[in-house]
């Protein structure tokens, strides 16, 4: 089969396209024909070496889709056919996190699914929903399974709250369409004028614009009465936490599930205590939060945001939009 491999080195030219043998399912484990995949933030990370220090050569990407081609001789959740979903934390089924279950991770420091071939185990793998494409599918195990936990699992997101998603890559979209779909106001913030339009038209309340509000948290209190937002999803770190504080109300939730300003945070915590702002930390979910978040997109026939789909064979040009920042929602590799 052909799969990618990063080698040494910190640039793109470290993902190297190479030959491996097909593997053979365990007992217990299922074999994917992968059909698409999709890249989060944190693929380039590993590449470029900001992101833990796993072994090398490694295949990278964790979120995918697959055709099960095979099933192990004790196997018994899925048969041959059927289109499935690997859980980027294969440990993880249910419950919260914990050091022996959180450990191991598709993509580092397990091998991920850049590659034509997969074997996953079936308890660590949901039945992709009927009604999302490959690329579509592709998208849920870390940004979906992301914002679901975020919103829902570690909070309380309901009818009438006013959620803010910063920009509008994978994570932030999918924060805009599963809070609208509990019901929930979302405020949606970018430097991009055309990706805010776009943000609007996919359901947010209102797009405000970091460039002509830098102070943004003043314009979400603004917009709010004053009071601030119920839940503010930080996907930037660095010195922007503190202004996610600002924005929030009292006693609201101001959850940090990335980096890409900075990994490094520092900001005045009399703010946070005086009004006792929950900080939360959020790094995707169990595979029971896949299978609801599956069930959630299913019944209301919400379909994930793919800004662009690129062919196995370009699978560099996929990582360099991604890291350019220029992607509305997911970007995706599908497979020949």
């Amino acid at each position: 089969m052909k799969t990618y491999v990063l080698n040494p080195g910190s640039d793109l030219d470290a993902l190297q396209l190479t030959d491996r043998p097909v593997p053979e399912p365990g007992p217990r484990e299922v074999l994917l024909r992968l059909r698409a995949v999709s890249l989060n933030y944190r693929d380039v990370a590993i590449l470029r070496g900001t992101y833990g220090a796993f072994p090398r050569p490694l295949v990278p990407v964790s979120d995918g889709v697959g055709e099960v081609v095979a099933v192990g001789a004790e196997a018994r959740r899925f048969r041959v056919g059927d289109r499935v979903i690997p859980a980027y934390v294969p440990d993880w089924v249910r419950g919260p996190p914990r050091e022996d279950t959180a450990r191991r991770r598709l993509g580092g420091p397990l091998d991920g699914l850049l590659r034509e071939y997969a074997c996953v185990h079936e308890e660590a793998a949901i039945a992709a929903p009927p009604h999302l494409t490959d690329a579509e599918a592709a998208t849920l195990p870390i940004a979906g399974v992301t914002a679901w936990h975020a919103l829902f699992t570690q909070a309380h997101v309901g009818p009438g709250d006013t959620v803010v998603a910063q920009g509008t890559g994978g994570v932030s979209l999918f924060v805009l369409q599963l809070a609208r779909m509990a019901g929930a106001r979302v405020l949606v913030t970018s430097r991009g004028e055309a990706k805010l339009a776009r943000a609007v038209a996919l359901g947010a309340s209102e797009g405000i614009h970091t460039g002509t509000h830098a102070d943004w948290a003043a314009r979400v209190r603004e917009l709010t009465g004053g009071l601030g937002a119920d839940h503010v999803v930080d996907v930037a770190g660095g010195e922007g936490v503190a202004r996610s504080v600002e924005a929030v109300r009292m006693g609201g939730t101001v959850t940090l599930v990335g980096f890409l300003d900075s990994p490094a945070v520092r900001f005045d915590l009399r703010p946070a205590l005086s009004k006792v702002v929950r900080l939360q930390a959020v790094s995707t979910g169990s595979r029971d939060d896949l299978e609801a978040l599956a069930r959630a997109l299913t019944l209301h026939g919400v379909h994930p945001v793919v800004d662009r789909v690129f062919p196995f064979a370009e699978a560099p040009a996929a990582f360099a939009l991604l890291e350019s920042g220029a992607q509305f929602g997911k970007v995706v590799i599908a497979f020949p």
